[in-house]
């Protein structure tokens, strides 16, 4: 992975922007985090029965989670007439499975569940998961010309590359990666006209991201897709609050066996690295793509909202516990938040169960 990364510093003349640098440590073939064998989602890292695992995600902490969100899908095929799903970013499949046998419970039934995958060894686990329901999954690594259906991204837009800003001595600059006199990995910035999609008071030092992968993303989304409602699920926050002054130091975190750090440059290929999600400029960017935005609010109180009280009522004492993680404010309840999208066709007839109350689409 470093000779790679080395090379590709050479080629562009010795200096790498970030994005090109997060997408080559994420998804080099073989080599990056996601294109690799690592156990990668788990409870507990090695040594504590977790196999090595570097971070837990919602549906591996409880199938309340998927099923919960299976209500919510169970609504948006109904209201869009729409009889197929579309995952990004699947994990493992645990998402999945829990979608599926929970919409099986309920009598709803699917064509297709297709996944949308980059990682080879991520599709090999969730091709095992999934097993039971393989007259009905499907595996893609490109988007079609053309889809309809329900979307599900689960911690799929934090993973996208972002482009880094650095304001240092009051003027602007695109931080990349360089090769130091040692020849060690290092950070060097370059004047740039590129600015934040708001300006940030004040004259102190300031890093920030943004996220012209993931906006392109939704872009491209827009333009083949023409009926149904996607639910995208991630950690992050409206624009005034992403790029608040105090917040100076960005938001790029990597994660290595349950433990975070703020250092990309190190363990390449073995530590995933992540940026919040700026969700005002993920709605802006569908907006002026044609999509409607159906609403936003915090995990906690979408899943609330779903019904997920209802269906902890059934459920172990272990799902319970696990479950006030999800909604918790200091846990994963208001970090978490939900951004639904759809073709303008059709977007204002119905109301997502999740947005019934607490919808903050006005604070984007």
């Amino acid at each position: 992975m470093r000779q790679r990364v080395d090379a590709a510093i050479e080629a562009a003349g010795g200096w790498l922007p970030f994005d090109r640098f997060m997408a080559m440590a994420l998804y080099e073939p073989g080599l990056g985090y996601y294109a690799n064998h690592s156990a990668k989602f788990g409870h507990l890292p090695a040594g504590q029965g977790g196999g090595g695992s570097d971070f837990v995600t919602a549906p591996e902490l409880t199938p309340l989670f998927g099923r919960t969100l299976a209500l919510q899908i169970a609504q948006a095929l109904q209201a869009t007439g729409t009889d197929e799903i579309w995952e990004f970013g699947a994990g493992t499949g645990a998402l999945a499975l829990q979608v599926l046998d929970a919409l099986a419970g309920m009598g709803v039934a699917i064509k297709r569940y297709t996944i949308v995958d980059l990682s080879g060894s991520l599709r090999e686990r969730q091709r095992t998961t999934l097993a039971a329901h393989g007259d009905t999954v499907q595996w893609a690594q490109t988007l079609p010309d053309s889809l309809n259906g329900v979307v599900l991204g689960n911690e799929v837009l934090d993973a996208m590359p972002v482009q880094l800003l650095a304001r240092v001595g009051g003027v602007w600059h695109e931080r990349g990666v360089v090769l130091d006199g040692a020849g060690e990995l290092a950070f060097g910035d370059t004047p740039t006209a590129l600015r934040p999609p708001v300006e940030v008071p004040g004259g102190h030092d300031y890093l920030c991201e943004i996220h012209p992968q993931g906006e392109a993303f939704v872009r491209t989304l827009a333009e083949r897709w023409t009926r149904g409602a996607a639910f995208f699920i991630d950690y992050g926050f409206p624009e005034a609050e992403y790029y608040h002054p105090q917040r100076h130091m960005g938001t790029l975190m990597c994660h290595r066996a349950h433990q975070s750090d703020s250092n990309p440059l190190l363990a390449l290929g073995e530590k995933d690295i992540t940026a919040h999600v700026n969700f005002t400029g993920v709605a802006l960017a569908a907006q002026q793509a044609g999509l409607e935005v159906l609403g936003y609010a915090s995990q906690g109180r979408f899943l609330i909202n779903c019904g997920l009280i209802d269906l902890a009522t059934a459920a172990s004492a272990r799902d319970n516990a696990l479950m006030q993680k999800l909604v918790n404010e200091h846990e994963m309840g208001e970090l978490f938040k939900v951004l639904a999208l759809a073709p303008a066709a059709g977007a204002a007839d119905w109301v997502p169960l999740g947005f019934a109350h607490g919808d903050r689409t006005h604070s984007l």
